[in-house]
Formats: C-alpha cells, structure tokens, sequence
C-alpha cells in the first residue's frame, strides 16, 4: 500500500461524494489489502466504512444535502481517501452528538451483527443467543441489537475489563472465553 495523489472523485446520478473526517479499519480490509479478494482490480482505494460530511450531491439524490454530518458503508472499497464517492443509498445521518470517529466505525460491525442474528439466525424475541467475542466492535452490537429486540444474551470475552464492558452493554451472563 502507498500514498498517491489522485484526481477528486466526482458524483454521478444518485451518488454522494463526502468529504471524510474519519475512516474505519476492519478485519475485512486488512484480508483484502493482503490479497484476499481477487476480484479486487489492483491499483484500489481501500476502506469501507468511513464518516464526514457531505460536500456534493449527484442528481437524483434527495436523502442527504452538502453540508450533512454523515457516517457511510460501502460495498466497494474507497474510504481511505480524503474524498469518497458512493451511492446515496450507503450514506447514513450521523447525529451531532456522534463523532466523527465513533461514526466510521458504525457500519461494518453493525450491518455484520445485524445480519447474523436476523438474516443468518433468524432470530425472534424471547431466544437465548449466545455471542462470542461480545467485548469487540460486532459483539457489542449483536448485544445491543439482541437486548433491544427481548432476547436473552449470553457473552463471552477474555479479559475482566472485557466482560464488564459487555455486561455493561446488555449481556445478561458473561463467561470468560
């Protein structure tokens, strides 16, 4: 990986180009800067998740206006980049009382929890769930998410500072992993 200038990405019909204040780092991106994903075309932009604001709008958009505080999540690697332009449809509201750090890291560990208990499990109130790893970034969220939707959320982590954290977050047993 290198640092290049470039040209600055413009907006096409229904995309958003945000100016980021923050990016996230994922255990996803670190596989595919080592290669892991061969439909990457080298050279790329690394990065999915990233938050900033919002400094122009392609045509068509009507979610989001320049000047918005936003949190974003893409489908294709771009947000290690002081310009990033996306769909509108992968660009969220990020609150003021929301950093710009907290909000670049929001969409991959939430979208993977989100998935995981709904979409994979199939999960409905009043289940037990059991969650692996529930002191890091998808493991808070699956608690929240679970805790927030009437199950019963059982964690592990590997260290005290660890499993207090989760029992902070929801968890209604922890267990040391």
């Amino acid at each position: 990986m290198r640092y290049v200038e470039t040209i600055d990405p413009e907006v096409g019909p229904g995309q958003v180009r945000v100016r980021l204040q923050a990016i996230g780092v994922n255990p996803v991106d670190t596989y595919w800067r080592a290669g892991m994903n061969p439909a990457l075309k080298l050279p790329y932009t690394p990065g999915l998740d990233g938050a900033g604001v919002v400094d122009q709008v392609g045509a068509g958009v009507t979610t989001c206006r320049v000047g918005d505080r936003v949190y974003l999540g893409t489908a294709l690697p771009c947000t290690y980049a002081e310009l990033a332009a996306v769909p509108a449809a992968r660009v969220f509201a990020l609150p003021a009382s929301c950093s710009f750090e907290a909000g670049a890291a929001l969409h991959v560990p939430y979208a993977t929890a989100h998935r995981a208990l709904f979409h994979r499990g199939q999960g409905r109130a009043g289940e037990t769930v059991f969650i692996h790893g529930a002191s890091g970034a998808v493991g808070l969220a699956a608690t929240q998410f679970a805790r927030a939707h009437g199950f019963r959320v059982i964690g592990s982590a590997g260290s005290e500072a660890g499993r207090r954290l989760a029992l902070e977050q929801g968890l209604h047993h922890v267990v040391d992993h």
